[in-house]
């Protein structure tokens, strides 16, 4: 089993807690993370691009010159695609880029994604998350005590709106509860700061 240190809010280690193997033990499976990462942006797209065909741009409704006589090449539409103006040949429409993949491949995606961060050492676990008040600065000191002055996702076992409205302000730090966090995020993010409470919950979820 993997071992980790247990941290306080000040950086200081109290403990050592013991991760379950199953969930943040297993060997990284780096295409199964591509394909949940890659599922994941996909599923984000909104797919709302719109432009128009030539069926759809006002005008060109009559012949702009007689077929033969004059000289010019013959043209049907002043909306034609090579015409100034006119429609898009193969124009975008909207659509839905979102699909599925397979309840096992996400779940070992997940998997993998806690476990490189064990192996890269940017898992720090803590005993408890809590602030009295709101405070963007107390907020920077935890992380500074932490080593985790870069990118990190907080991630809680329940809501706390001192620590959520202490964080936001924070660039390049995101808090999220521990039923929400997806693999795109657990490898965005260059620090895992984790509840000991919400590793329970990952594990009692994944093990």
């Amino acid at each position: 089993m993997p071992k980790v240190a247990l941290y306080n809010v000040s950086g200081e280690q109290i403990d050592d807690i013991e991760l379950n193997d199953n969930v943040f033990g297993v060997e990284v499976n780096k295409h199964v993370l591509y394909e949940v990462v890659k599922n994941q942006l996909a599923n984000k797209r909104q797919g709302t691009q719109s432009v128009k065909t030539r069926a759809e741009v006002r005008g060109g409704g009559r012949k702009p010159w007689r077929q033969k006589g004059t000289g010019r090449a013959r043209q049907g539409s002043i909306r034609a695609p090579h015409w100034v103006g006119g429609g898009v040949t193969f124009a975008p429409k909207p659509r839905d880029y979102s699909y599925s993949v397979p309840k096992k491949v996400r779940r070992l995606a997940m998997k993998s994604a806690l476990s490189s961060k064990v192996l890269d050492n940017e898992l720090f676990v803590v005993d408890e998350m809590k602030m009295d008040q709101p405070k963007t600065k107390e907020m920077a000191n935890i992380l500074k005590n932490l080593n985790a002055n870069k990118k990190a996702l907080i991630v809680m076992d329940r809501k706390d709106e001192n620590v959520i409205k202490s964080a936001r302000n924070i660039e390049g730090v995101q808090t999220a509860l521990v039923n929400t966090i997806n693999v795109y995020d657990i490898l965005k993010y260059d620090a895992f700061i984790i509840t000991k409470d919400a590793v329970k919950k990952v594990e009692e979820v994944y093990a």
